[in-house]
């Protein structure tokens, strides 16, 4: 499978008439309004970091909120499979979204927003509080800091030191997964792409940018 390259996937721009057709055919036309509250979002971000220089924990916690907003739905409910990782235009059309789908429209619209990408990385972590599997959106201010958090569990961004209840499993973004073992330090374990849920992620998002 030939990608289409990674800065055409996944932004609301890139959303065709063809996809939205689709969607709207499968989820009903208040998919189309959730859609365009999402294009327009984007915009009106875009436009406001050109006159000016943006406070970056008041982008995260917009982005954080506005995905928040998406009733939880597990996957097994609203795909019918133990697990699904949905494009941010479906997560969108079919108002519904578990902690994987948060994290990966959150990373795609940040990166829309003009975020560079080594400052993004989604961890797969366990939640010590629920007992359970999670996945968040981690934001870098550089690349020795401390992390911030963005989680469909928490309304708030907060800094990785106020979530101690998240032990880390292993991250990644477009560029690399980094496995995390306990208590040692995190190792590159290389593409992305090794992961089947990843690799069927980028397929949905070439199959939408050819509707």
């Amino acid at each position: 499978m030939a990608w289409a390259e990674a800065a055409d996937v996944g932004f609301s721009r890139s959303v065709t008439k063809g996809l939205v057709e689709n969607l709207s055919a499968r989820y009903g036309l208040a998919s189309r309004t959730r859609i365009a509250d999402w294009q327009e979002f984007v915009r009106a971000r875009r436009a406001e970091q050109r006159r000016h220089l943006p406070d970056e924990l008041e982008l995260l916690d917009s982005v954080n909120a506005f995905f928040n907003r998406i009733p939880f739905v597990s996957d097994m409910a609203h795909w019918g499979t133990k697990d699904y990782w949905a494009t941010p235009a479906e997560v969108l059309a079919s108002n519904g979204a578990d902690c994987e789908d948060y994290s990966i429209a959150k990373y795609f619209t940040l990166k829309e927003m003009g975020v560079p990408l080594e400052r993004l990385r989604i961890i797969y972590v366990t939640a010590s509080r629920q007992n359970e599997a999670h996945m968040v959106l981690a934001y870098y201010p550089s690349p020795n800091a401390v992390p911030l958090i963005l989680d469909n569990l928490d309304d708030k961004v907060r800094s990785v030191s106020e979530r101690s209840d998240l032990i880390p499993v292993f991250s990644f973004n477009d560029e690399d997964l980094l496995y995390a073992p306990p208590g040692q330090r995190a190792i590159n374990a290389g593409s992305p792409l090794q992961m089947r849920m990843w690799r069927l992620l980028m397929d949905k998002l070439d199959q939408e940018l050819r509707l």
